[in-house]
């Protein structure tokens, strides 16, 4: 297996080396630049302060990994770390220095974002399609690097497809991603929009979203009304039902109409023509 191949199952082993393999170095917070492969684009502030706190505590207990530019070092893992080293005033951060190539270096950040956050649905999405575009590799591949299943990365690249203000609602988490692929079951954008509308304001679970969209894409049974016959046709059918022993019905429309006599087998069929003939 390349290199490139086992990145995605080589992760593990890259984020807990230690000092016996790299290096550790403390490098300055101003050397340093986020990765601009980096996924995530909204950080829990409430995360953030309590990782600050811990920071000015205990110190950075796991060291980032970066990769050396023309200006510095850019951040190939540990964004979350940087960042609340900065807010605790911090003026270095342990780090590992690595020899990447800017694919390693986005698939990494991609990696460890999905199998160590809670990206968003769409954020994951995105971290989806990126591998996908970037790499030119197919779902199954991405499926293969992750460990995920195609299906599941298929169904997460969907949401995609969803209107502008469908995917703001799934940023604000106005909606879930499950709700936003139930969704996908509607064709027309303007109804995926007033249908999502409608299951923010009334708070609607995914079940009784799937419910309101199943009805929305069922065609309507069209009502029909059954006229009752006239009191004389239904007096000559209970008559011949009688005669002949078997069922009978007797349409009429305006001066025309049938008599049907109906019969299961040839013997019913032998019985009921020797009545007529004999009538």
């Amino acid at each position: 297996m390349s290199r490139q191949k086992g990145l995605g199952k080589g992760l593990d082993a890259l984020f807990t080396s230690n000092q016996n393999d790299e290096a550790i170095i403390e490098l300055n917070l101003g050397e340093i630049r986020r990765n601009p492969y980096q996924p995530r684009t909204d950080f829990d502030q409430t995360k953030m302060n309590e990782l600050a706190e811990s920071i000015k505590a205990h110190g950075i207990l796991q060291p980032i990994i970066v990769r050396k530019s023309v200006k510095g070092y850019d951040i190939v893992a540990g964004e979350r770390r940087y960042r609340a080293s900065k807010m605790a005033e911090k003026e270095t951060i342990p780090a590992i220095v690595k020899a990447l190539t800017d694919n390693e270096m986005m698939e990494l950040a991609i990696i460890e974002n999905l199998q160590r956050e809670n990206l968003s649905p769409l954020e994951e999405a995105n971290s989806y399609r990126q591998l996908m575009d970037e790499l030119r590799i197919t779902q199954g591949q991405v499926s293969e690097r992750l460990g995920k299943s195609r299906p599941y990365i298929a169904n997460m690249l969907r949401l995609l497809n969803l209107p502008q203000a469908v995917k703001k609602m799934i940023s604000e988490n106005s909606l879930s991603g499950a709700h936003g692929r139930t969704l996908l079951s509607l064709k027309d954008p303007l109804q995926q929009e007033a249908a999502a509308k409608k299951a923010v304001d009334e708070e609607m679970s995914v079940r009784a979203l799937e419910d309101y969209v199943k009805a929305l894409t069922e065609p309507k049974k069209k009502k029909t009304t059954q006229k009752s016959k006239p009191l004389f046709i239904e007096k000559h059918e209970s008559r011949l039902k009688e005669r002949f022993g078997t069922a009978v019905e007797i349409k009429k429309q305006r001066r025309k109409g049938t008599i049907s006599l109906e019969f299961k087998n040839e013997e019913e069929f032998k019985r009921i023509i020797s009545i007529l003939e004999n009538s």
